[in-house]
């Protein structure tokens, strides 16, 4: 069996210093956080379902507390590129953590989990990087309830579950998406405190049947105005300008009709980093700096299925 470093990044626990100011910064996503939130606790610890419907719904079947339970702990977090996911994905464990109160263990599927292409080998160590997530999971969980939770993040996941229908996938690859479908199917009303986000810009090549497993998906698109708005309030936090100002800056960075508007990371890792650059060592940040920037930066482009 292979050794945890074959398939797993270093774990991190979580809440931890770096995730936790990331996921705090992901303004405008409330939406979504708020209900991924809903979906990690329940599925992490089953019994807090049964802890409401005894309070609420006393005389419910408990059949369709089981319907619920028995979903695959399985999120897609799709959405073009810059837009977040990827962030929220290994950030919403320090959110989780907190209001569990309890240690959360991010797991990151190295891409090198595909193999190099000998029969068997992609198989094997998906297989064993579930079977590890199982074992840990069980004994994360005990007589006495939770004691941590376990997220396995897998990045660019079109590249290790795309579908199967695919004429030019290789043998190897389809094996690959039978043993992760497996994967998923043995955590799937085991009660267990782990869940699996799959991040992907193409969600349309993930493989059908893994997109019928998951419990939930979450589009991710680019920052309407209020979101921009929010997310250059809080970056700019601090540094003086001018509400005019903010107000063209939400507009430069829109979409018009021969470009798309800005990603989230376009604000937060370009716009405003640029600014900072160009203002260091001689001054502060000035207004000009800005609007100047906002004008000459060209977003990302927007990514196609087909790229």
């Amino acid at each position: 069996m292979s050794s945890q470093e074959d398939f797993f990044h270093p774990v991190i626990e979580l809440p931890e210093t770096t995730r936790k100011a990331r996921y705090d910064r992901l303004v405008g996503l409330d939406a979504v956080k708020r209900q991924l939130r809903k979906e990690a606790i329940l599925l992490s610890d089953p019994e807090r379902l049964h802890t409401w419907a005894r309070r609420h719904h006393p005389e419910a079947d408990p059949a369709a507390l089981q319907l619920f339970a028995d979903r695959a702990p399985l999120f897609v977090f799709a959405g073009d590129v810059g837009s977040g996911k990827s962030a929220l994905a290994e950030s919403f464990g320090c959110d989780l953590s907190e209001q569990l109160d309890l240690p959360v263990y991010l797991y990151r599927l190295k891409l090198a989990t595909r193999g190099s292409g000998l029969v068997g080998e992609m198989t094997a160590l998906i297989s064993d990087a579930f079977s590890f997530l199982y074992s840990e999971g069980r004994r994360a969980r005990n007589a006495r309830g939770v004691s941590s939770v376990l997220i396995l993040v897998v990045d660019e996941a079109d590249a290790l579950v795309q579908s199967r229908e695919a004429q030019q996938m290789h043998h190897e690859d389809r094996a690959g998406v039978d043993a992760f479908l497996a994967g998923v199917d043995s955590l799937a009303g085991a009660r267990l405190p782990v869940l699996v986000v799959l991040c992907t810009n193409r969600v349309g090549a993930l493989d059908p049947a893994v997109m019928r497993r998951a419990a939930a998906t979450f589009t991710f698109a680019r920052p309407d105005s209020e979101q921009r708005r929010a997310v250059l309030a809080q970056a700019l936090h601090g540094i003086s300008v001018r509400a005019d100002t903010l107000d063209k800056l939400v507009e430069l960075t829109g979409p018009t009709v021969d470009r798309p508007g800005y990603t989230f990371s376009d604000l937060t890792q370009r716009l405003i980093p640029a600014a900072v650059l160009q203002a260091f060592p001689d001054g502060p940040v000035r207004d000009e700096h800005l609007l100047t920037l906002a004008n000459e930066l060209a977003p990302s482009p927007v990514f196609t299925e087909g790229a």
